[in-house]
């Protein structure tokens, strides 16, 4: 055999086909010289197509992440310019069914159901089989894979993980109610039942099967839900007159119903948008297509910062006609006129939206109700304003990047950042709260008071109350993605069991412990989430009593509900196929009197019910028997009132079925009635798990209340037990020495101290304890950073370009409410520039901001601002020891000096960087260290020798 590959897949052609007029097949037949000329036709064909599809264009735009906006094609052999050459191919009814359906859905990966499989087709095999590593071969037309239905949620998530939006195509008939009807002998009619992509994974689907015992994260081991799944899009418009650019944005998790929205001006940096995709974090973004160059470059550069591909933000591009203000208007005001559901966000309140959001949230509708998943934009409780400075402490891009908020900058992921440190949630809904705390840390005293009064109680409480709550919150599924699901009536019985049975028995464990949290329990915030949570979580317990446990975990639905008096269609349908049930047993008598057998009892093989058993060697079978099947013994018959009855009883059955996942439907929207509460209930749960993680951070790094002897959090946890952390004073007052400029060595432990303040900092207003032996700390509005070098080649910017934007940014911004740091301004040009802008930018944040500001700077004349603002300025270095270097008399040779770093904050400036030290312990080479300690010192004395000789000429003047 030889094996031709077109494209991905491997097409096997016989040797026979080029060497043989007539030959031999395996199976025994002649292969005429006209077969094997169709044979060669096919064999010149599927070659033609392996060379072209090396040039053939690839698919339309959407940017980053995997192909968001891409059109899937199919490819298929009689469209090939081929064709002409080839054996003319007829297209099967289920081709032709398939390419009617990709014209209606060109942008998604079709998984289309064939019996007991999903099959992809096309281009859309080639993608599939590449991206699940399975085969993919040549059927009739098309190139072809298949995955078995029992897997399709993990396929389908490997997919999606991807960037890539999938169609699951399902038959919409069964196999007995089509036999009866006048359409038996056509194809099974199928339609798209659900789509997904990132920020949609909402459905029976997409979600494992969910045991009650497995608890957390149940289901299948390599499949998981990412902790954010947000939706966002955003749209931008220009004022020409102002010159003013103007971002709207709208955020919305389908899975468990968070909507942020928000309006603001940006600069050319996009700076703005930038530190608000960074707090949302959002899997999915939909933008105009003639979204601005500039903003296009910021998302893929957001999109591409992770180097796994299932990490990266998924762009899809939507005409950007939906994005202008008439269209989006209409889409609205259908959208929210016929809202009728309670709490569903009125039409009034919608039109008082700026028109940049309004812009967002007419293609965010049209956008959902592709995935049926609309629902949750009607909620007038889930609208959120993203940007409310009265709510938290405003952290830009740039300081979540270089104070490592959420993630590290060595590799981005979560361990080593602050939200690392202080993330020890038992719950999936209880991480999501905490990422927000973290990235919004309180202004308001009273909430922080009532955060730190709550930590306070449950650290030194010895009541057993508190221990009972937090055990309660161990093993639970994820309950806010539950309901959410439920509410989009996209939940299985398995979810939905698991999920209510959970909440039913907090309910009541929390409803048995409400006399304790009484009388032990004292802090405002603990008593009102614990005293109201059961009354919130009473709905649950009528819905679980409706339902029967077995036929629930099994996903029976046929039996799901255990009193089918409030479902009268189901109990109908019931009773019709009792009543075939019971004919079908009277009918034994007869078959026992045919067979002379009056104990008589139908056999059950392979699914085959109400068989006839009879041995072959008996004659008494009658003539109108049907033979269902025979082994060398016995033979298997139904007799004509079986046949019909038994035909009956599937057709009965199937549409049981139906009027269940009607009914299920019907329930699943009921309980949806209360969602409002049961998510109130679950916020409720999150907050307590919030403050239980808070706890455990004060007891994993030994800390109290004040910045004395201030540690790095994230350092000092990772350090361990060593504690080889040394601690610093930090001493900065809006009224007087509120500027510390720091010098010092190279790696003496500047950068550590800066980040330490900042993120003791952010810990005090979420509520936490802090790693210190004493710490007071103000209220800040804000906290901003320029630190690092790096470019940005999606932006088009150099390093120093970069620096001085982020430098722009912040004088921009910050006020005398403000921490602000800046680790080395002005090292990207010249020495004369870079001091001339430091020296500039300190003093002004020193004189007209009056911000809190920490300066690092390896350039000595930044230190005189001391002696010209003494009262509001002061000199730190971080200590070190030196051991000066040697100076060979006779060859005159230098070596470089060595240092001893003391990692300790001390006041005045330190006169050198000691940069060569840094050099020798990264390992260059002796000979280039000698010569550059020779070239400085040669340096140094030719500056000495310039500012001697300065004066002394002026004297000689004089």
């Amino acid at each position: 055999m030889r094996l031709i590959k077109s494209r991905t897949s491997v097409v096997s052609i016989p040797y026979s086909v080029i060497i043989g007029s007539q030959v031999e097949s395996p199976a025994g037949r002649q292969v005429t010289f006209t077969a094997l000329l169709e044979q060669l036709e096919l064999f010149f064909f599927f070659l033609q197509e392996f060379f072209m599809s090396k040039f053939a264009k690839s698919g339309g735009g959407g940017g980053g992440g995997g192909g968001g906006g891409k059109v899937s094609v199919l490819s298929l052999a009689s469209e090939s310019s081929a064709s002409s050459r080839r054996p003319k191919s007829t297209l099967t009814p289920l081709e032709q069914q398939v390419i009617q359906l990709k014209e209606q859905h060109k942008d998604a990966m079709l998984a289309v159901e064939c019996g007991y499989k999903f099959r992809f087709f096309g281009e859309d095999a080639e993608t599939a089989a590449k991206e699940l590593n399975i085969t993919c071969h040549l059927d009739h037309n098309f190139m072809t894979c298949s995955v078995p239905t029992h897997r399709l949620f993990v396929h389908v998530r490997r997919l999606v993980s991807q960037g890539h939006k999938v169609g699951v195509v399902k038959q919409t008939e069964t196999s007995a109610i089509k036999s009866s009807g006048s359409n038996r002998n056509t194809l099974f009619t199928r339609r798209l039942s659900a789509l997904y992509t990132k920020s949609t994974l909402v459905g029976e689907d997409v979600n494992p099967v969910a045991r009650l015992e497995d608890g957390d994260e149940a289901g299948c081991a390599d499949v998981s839900d990412p902790p954010e799944g947000f939706l966002l899009c955003i749209s931008e418009s220009w004022d020409k007159l102002k010159k003013q650019l103007t971002v709207g944005l709208v955020a919305v998790q389908p899975s468990t119903g968070d909507l942020l929205l928000d309006c603001f001006p940006d600069g050319p940096s996009h700076s703005e948008l930038e530190s608000r995709v960074l707090k949302i974090n959002p899997v999915e973004i939909l933008v105009p297509s003639d979204l601005s160059d500039q903003t296009h470059k910021l998302l893929l550069s957001i999109s591409n910062a992770s180097s796994q591909a299932d990490d990266r933000v998924r762009i899809e591009k939507r005409d950007s006609a939906q994005f202008e203000f008439s269209a989006a208007v209409v889409t609205v005001v259908r959208f929210f006129g016929h809202a009728q559901e309670e709490d569903s966000r009125s039409l009034s309140s919608v039109a008082s939206l700026e028109s940049p959001v309004v812009c967002c949230l007419g293609p965010l509708i049209q956008y959902l109700q592709e995935f049926n998943l609309e629902r949750v934009l009607r909620n007038e409780s889930s609208f959120q304003r993203l940007s409310c400075e009265s709510e938290g402490v405003t952290l830009n891009a740039t300081t979540l990047r270089n104070l490592e908020i959420l993630t590290n900058q060595t590799d981005g992921r979560v361990k080593g950042s602050l939200l690392w440190v202080l993330d020890h949630t038992r719950t999936a809904f209880g991480r999501r709260l905490m990422r927000k705390w973290v990235s919004r840390p309180l202004t308001d005293l009273h909430s922080i008071s009532q955060r730190q009064e709550a930590v306070q109680e449950i650290m030194e409480s010895d009541s057993l109350t508190l221990n009972s709550v937090r055990a309660l919150l161990s093993h639970l599924p994820d309950l806010e993605r539950g309901i959410c699901s439920i509410y989009h009536k996209k939940s299985s019985t398995q979810e939905f069991y698991l999920v209510s049975s959970c909440l039913s028995r907090l309910g009541l464990e929390l409803q048995s412990l409400l006399p304790a949290i009484r009388s032990q329990i004292s802090s405002p915030l603990l008593r009102s989430l614990l005293l109201d949570t059961p009354d919130l979580l009473a709905p649950a317990h009528g819905f679980l009593k409706v339902l029967n446990e077995k036929s629930a975990k099994s996903g029976n639905k046929t039996e799901l509900f255990s009193d089918l008096s409030g479902f009268p269609v189901l109990q109908e349908r019931t009773t019709q196929i009792q009543k075939v049930l019971r004919k079908i047993q009277d009918h034994r008598k007869d078959v026992g009197l045919v067979l002379k057998a009056p104990g008589f009892d139908y056999t059950t093989v392979s699914g085959q019910e109400f068989l006839i058993e009879v041995k072959n060697s008996s004659s008494v079978v009658p003539h109108d028997w049907v033979k269902i099947s025979s082994t060398k013994a016995v033979s298997r018959y139904r007799s004509p009132l079986l046949v019909d009855c038994y035909k009956k009883l599937q057709q009965l059955r199937e549409q049981l079925l139906l009027d269940c996942q009607r009914e299920w439907t019907n329930f699943l929207d009921q309980f949806g009635a209360h969602y409002h509460t049961m998510k109130r209930a679950i916020g409720h749960l999150a907050t307590m798990d919030c403050l239980f993680s808070l706890t455990e951070v004060m007891q994993t790094i030994n800390i109290g209340i004040m910045i004395t002897n201030g540690r790095h959090p994230a350092i000092d946890l990772l350090m361990g037990e060593h504690n080889q952390y040394v601690p610093n004073h930090t001493k900065l007052q809006g009224d007087g020495r509120r500027t510390m400029i720091i010098t010092g060595p190279n790696m003496g432990g500047k950068s550590s101290y800066i980040r330490q303040v900042a993120l003791i900092c952010i810990m005090a207003q979420i509520g936490s304890y802090v790693p210190a032996s004493e710490a007071r700390v103000g209220l800040l509005d804000a906290i901003y950073t320029r630190m690092g070098a790096s470019d940005n080649i999606y932006k088009g910017r150099s390093t120093f370009m970069e620096e001085l934007k982020e430098a722009s940014e912040i004088i921009r911004q910050a006020t005398e409410r403000s921490l602000v740091i800046l680790d080395e301004l002005g090292r990207g040009t010249s020495t004369h520039d870079g001091i001339a802008i430091a020296y500039a930018t300190l003093e002004y944040f020193i004189r007209d901001v009056k911000s809190l500001t920490l300066f690092v700077t390896h350039y000595p004349p930044l230190c005189e601002l001391e002696q010209l603002h003494p009262e509001h300025v002061t000199n730190y270095h971080m200590a070190f020891l030196l051991n000066e270097p040697d100076v060979s008399s006779d060859t005159g040779e230098v070596q470089p000096e060595f240092i001893t770093f003391l990692y300790q904050l001390t006041e005045g400036a330190a006169g050198r960087s000691y940069g060569l030290n840094v050099a020798r312990l990264a390992g260059i080479p002796e000979p280039i260290l000698h010569t550059s300690a020779h070239k400085a010192h040669e340096l140094e004395s030719m500056v000495n020798a310039r500012r001697n000789f300065g004066p002394l000429i002026f004297a000689e003047l004089l």
